[in-house]
């Protein structure tokens, strides 16, 4: 998989850490927590440095912009993998905008963005409902944060593919 991502600060990933007990019952936990800007149709390097252009573009004058983590919620049924998947609900207009950019100049890939896009960051997964519906009972305190940067992240490489600065 490549694609965009938003950098999580590391209060995101305390507190994904901190609500560990509130998901004991899942089967699943993400090693790096990660806020999903846009999946990117690239599988070879020349892909890559092509899509790099275009996002790039797409984004040219984009602004810094806030993200705001909002609360507890799950998706049942997910597009990928296992269900249910519990995750921090994310809030950003700013975030949105990029999003929609990259889907008119790139497109979406089936079932992973456009209009189905849900900005979010994975906790848990794969764990009885009943666990994932009192996960979402779960109340957070907000944690607001300005992004000034995008990365690209490859699947197959630990670090990220590159980055682009805000304003871009």
């Amino acid at each position: 998989m490549y694609s965009l991502n938003v950098p999580v600060p590391g209060r995101v990933r305390r507190l994904a850490s901190d609500l560990h007990p509130h998901l004991v019952d899942f089967a699943t936990y993400p090693s790096d927590h990660t806020l999903l800007a846009k999946r990117l149709d690239a599988s070879t390097p020349s892909d890559r440095h092509r899509v790099q252009r275009q996002v790039r573009d797409a984004l040219a004058g984009m602004p810094p912009f806030a993200v705001r983590v909002t609360g507890i919620d799950y998706f049942e049924d997910p597009t990928s993998g296992t269900g249910p998947v519990v995750y921090l609900a994310v809030e950003s207009p700013g975030l949105r905008e990029v999003h929609d950019r990259l889907v008119d100049a790139l497109g979406s890939i089936d079932g992973l963005g456009g209009d189905d896009y849900v900005p979010h960051v994975t906790i848990a997964r794969d764990g009885p409902m009943a666990a994932a519906d009192a996960a979402a009972d779960v109340d957070v305190d907000p944690i607001e944060w300005t992004v000034d940067r995008l990365q690209f992240y490859d699947a197959h490489l630990e670090e990220p593919a590159g980055e682009i600065r805000l304003p871009a």
